[in-house]
């Protein structure tokens, strides 16, 4: 595949999700790489590049669970969004509720999209293979991710 990989930061304490994530990214066409982030504080020593990942790479999406120990996904969108290193990064809540009230939540608090996670792997492939292809083939991101 040609051109620099895109990297994906996932914030998923299911490892049966982080799992099917990625295989579905792997089945996707995007050269890409999957960094896993088990819970909100570690989500965001991630994203500040903190102790052990001094070396972490900026990434290009990043996909949030809401409901995560230790800090929960909507603290972790409030700190990325009012940060301005990070805020242009795009977000996709991935959560199980489907309730209005959490997806206004999460527009409000600036998510760029709100899916639903699917139960079954084919739904769940297709919803993954459709994320990828609306961020990196149909949507334009800024360049450099944001960076001024």
């Amino acid at each position: 595949m040609m051109g620099k990989p895109i990297e994906i930061l996932l914030v998923e304490d299911n490892p049966g999700d982080v799992r099917l994530t990625q295989e579905a990214l792997n089945e996707g066409k995007m050269h890409n790489n999957m960094h896993v982030a088990w819970d909100g504080v570690e989500a965001l020593e991630f994203l500040h590049r903190a102790g052990k990942y001094a070396d972490a790479p900026r990434p290009d999406l990043i996909l949030l669970d809401l409901n995560l120990p230790k800090k929960d996904g909507r603290e972790v969108l409030v700190e990325i969004k009012e940060d301005g290193n990070l805020k242009r990064i795009p977000v996709v809540v991935r959560t199980t509720s489907n309730a209005e009230q959490d997806i206004l939540k999460a527009y409000n608090l600036h998510a760029n999209c709100y899916i639903s996670k699917p139960v079954d792997l084919d739904q769940f492939i297709r919803v993954v293979r459709g994320i990828e292809e609306f961020w990196f083939t149909i949507m334009k991101l800024s360049p450099n991710g944001g960076r001024e």
